[in-house]
């Protein structure tokens, strides 16, 4: 098998990655107690067919932390995030 013909084998695999849903953004602002929150939640595949729930955090303006979980499917993913969205909603976060 030359060098082209694997090319054209690897352009005609099909894409089993599956449709991620956008990054959700979330701020809580109260100037009254100094406070500037983000919160970013994100699904991301893996490259072995697991996704990754990421969850990123800080004061606006601040590069902030991150952390993250590994789920084995994207149901089970799913779950997660929806969970850490009502959390986020509950504590007062607003979706930007």
């Amino acid at each position: 098998m030359d060098g082209d013909s694997a090319f054209r084998q690897i352009l005609d695999m099909p894409n089993t990655l599956p449709i991620l849903p956008k990054p959700l953004h979330f701020h809580r602002v109260d100037a009254s107690r100094n406070m500037a929150r983000f919160y970013t939640l994100s699904l991301e595949p893996t490259l072995f067919g697991d996704v990754v729930v990421l969850r990123q955090w800080g004061r606006i303006g601040t590069r902030g932390r991150q952390a993250s979980s590994l789920h084995a499917s994207m149901a089970e993913a799913q779950t997660v995030l929806a969970r850490q969205v009502a959390r986020r909603r509950r504590r007062g976060y607003s979706e930007m």
